[in-house]
């Protein structure tokens, strides 16, 4: 699991292993369609007592692979922010896809904008199963006379569409959120979604949506911003 510090030191993201432990399970959720899906939100760490609730104005980083699906999710999750009156700002927004998420990077960004909280989210496992399945074979049958008596051809002949693949995926993404004057984690929840897709419907948006909807919800729900 990726680990991000901001003890007095400021933001900190050690990356190196984590991508190569699960650069498939990223690219997987790049495409990841939302044909059904439920979630289940586990608070892990409380709000602190340190807490400087509402938050007014929050930069939000997602840790991916994929520059897109760091942008998609941000992008959403900026969208419910600011639908619920608090100013938001996607770390995407300020940076190209080359551009390393570090302290380095991290604060220049929280100085720019003058927030006052951070928001991170990070894939923390992904586990897919998929089923192949034949979809609606059919076949025609034709009998014919000969000229011989009592002497018949016959004819099959079968269609066969394209094979469907049923995906069942189950993923866990982790959010934390940071103050901005402390450097320090003052909320945490983990979020556990069953996915239910086909392939007609891959590279569905509207995972991020639900998922974006899912994490503010929570982060509405437990006073870390204005509701």
């Amino acid at each position: 699991m990726l680990r991000v510090s901001g003890v007095k030191q400021g933001l900190n993201v050690n990356m190196s292993s984590y991508w190569q432990r699960i650069s498939l399970a990223t690219g997987l959720l790049a495409w990841l369609g939302a044909c059904a899906m439920s979630s289940q939100v586990t608070r892990v760490q409380a709000v602190s007592e340190s807490a400087e609730t509402p938050y007014k104005k929050i930069l939000v980083i997602s840790l991916f692979e994929s520059f897109d699906t760091r942008r998609y999710l941000e992008t959403e999750m900026v969208k419910q922010l600011s639908s619920r009156g608090t100013e938001a700002v996607a770390g995407t927004s300020m940076m190209d896809s080359k551009a390393p998420v570090n302290r380095h990077t991290l604060i220049p960004m929280v100085q720019e904008i003058g927030a006052d909280a951070v928001m991170v989210t990070q894939l923390v496992s992904l586990v897919s199963d998929a089923e192949v399945k034949d979809m609606n074979p059919e076949s025609t049958h034709i009998f014919r006379p000969t000229y011989y008596y009592n002497v018949w051809t016959y004819e099959l002949t079968e269609y066969v569409d394209p094979k469907s693949v049923d995906f069942e995926h189950a993923l866990k993404l982790a959010t934390q959120l940071y103050a901005v004057s402390t450097q320090e984690q003052v909320w945490a929840i983990e979020i556990d979604s069953k996915i239910k897709q086909d392939t007609d419907h891959l590279r569905d948006y509207s995972l991020f949506v639900n998922e974006a909807e899912t994490i503010v919800s929570a982060v509405s729900q437990d006073g870390l911003i204005a509701n």
